[in-house]
């Protein structure tokens, strides 16, 4: 499998539990803001965007930094964004950080904030464009524990795996 998976995501919908699922089942690894940050201050690449393109020259899943968008004119790529019911996010993150409503509310859309920001700062896009991704995957409707099963199917039946 040579392909290179881009998961853009909005803050608290389990798509980094779903990007290490696949990362176990592909046998790839994943990326994310920490790991591309230290590949920046150990000084390896001089950009965020020169280390994504170095990295995706190996199969893996990169997670957020506007990967979809670096990586656009490359075939081996599988752009996705993975979003969830609001209230589902807020549930999440409550769980996730032990917070009650107001601040798992305000930690979700400040979150998504920063995020557009970012992505239209770097890409002068906007952030969840579905024109910008080949799928986008809604875990509120399909369930956290579907997502990588549906995606495992999709790349048997593309012959990616």
């Amino acid at each position: 499998m040579k392909l290179v998976i881009t998961m853009s995501r909005r803050f608290g919908t389990g798509a980094s539990i779903i990007a290490q699922e696949l990362s176990e089942r592909l046998d790839i690894p994943v990326y994310d803001k920490a790991y591309i940050e230290e590949q920046l201050s150990g000084h390896q690449y001089e950009s965020e965007a020169e280390a994504i393109r170095k990295l995706a020259e190996k199969p893996c899943i990169i997670l957020g930094r506007c990967a979809s968008d670096i990586l656009k004119d490359r075939m081996n790529v599988l752009n996705i964004f993975v979003c969830a019911d609001k209230e589902d996010r807020i549930r999440r993150i409550m769980e996730k950080y032990n917070l009650n409503y107001d601040e798992a509310k305000e930690k979700v859309e400040k979150n998504d904030d920063e995020r557009a920001s970012y992505y239209y700062e770097h890409t002068g896009k906007t952030w969840g464009d579905v024109n910008d991704y080949h799928m986008i995957l809604d875990t509120s409707e399909l369930g956290l524990e579907n997502c990588a099963d549906i995606l495992m199917h999709y790349f048997e039946k593309l012959e990616y795996i």
